[in-house]
């Protein structure tokens, strides 16, 4: 399975399980390390000062050249993937990933070790009448692996 771990940079989870889907066999992209010799993206290699900006220093940094390369690189890795994974508590970003996920047909399942606010639109994520949120890694290795075993992935 091709996976895309939506997440926050400052989610601890992100890490060990990028580590973990790894070690079930998955293929994963993990936007804090793309490619070997990458890191990933951040506003503050464009301006240090970037939590200051109004709307138009936000909108003239989605213009320059390296966030530019960071979009497509992402793009590309959602373009990729033929399953999201959500890691809980994360932002706006991963949630948009998601959601494009999701409009692309893709699966998106959620991994909600802690659950910060319960959503209703998680919904739009359902498959076969569950809406696919897991607790644990485990839980979730467990159903992407049932799900590959079905033929789904």
């Amino acid at each position: 399975m091709r996976i895309y771990v939506a997440s926050s940079w400052r989610n601890p989870y992100q890490p060990s399980v990028v580590s973990s889907l790894r070690s079930a066999g998955h293929a994963v992209y993990d936007f804090r390390n793309p490619a070997p010799g990458q890191r990933g993206f951040s506003w503050s290699e464009i301006d240090p000062d970037w939590a200051a900006w109004k709307v138009s220093d936000f909108l003239g940094a989605l213009d320059h050249e390296y966030a530019r390369r960071a979009f497509s690189r992402d793009q590309e890795a959602l373009e990729w993937c033929d399953t999201c994974v959500l890691v809980l508590p994360s932002g706006m970003s991963a949630h948009l990933e998601a959601g494009w996920c999701a409009g692309q047909g893709k699966q998106v399942v959620v991994l909600a070790g802690e659950l910060q606010e319960a959503e209703l639109m998680y919904k739009l994520f359902d498959e076969d009448g569950r809406t696919p949120i897991y607790s644990t890694l485990d839980e979730l290795i467990s159903a992407l692996r049932d799900r590959e075993l079905r033929g789904h992935g």
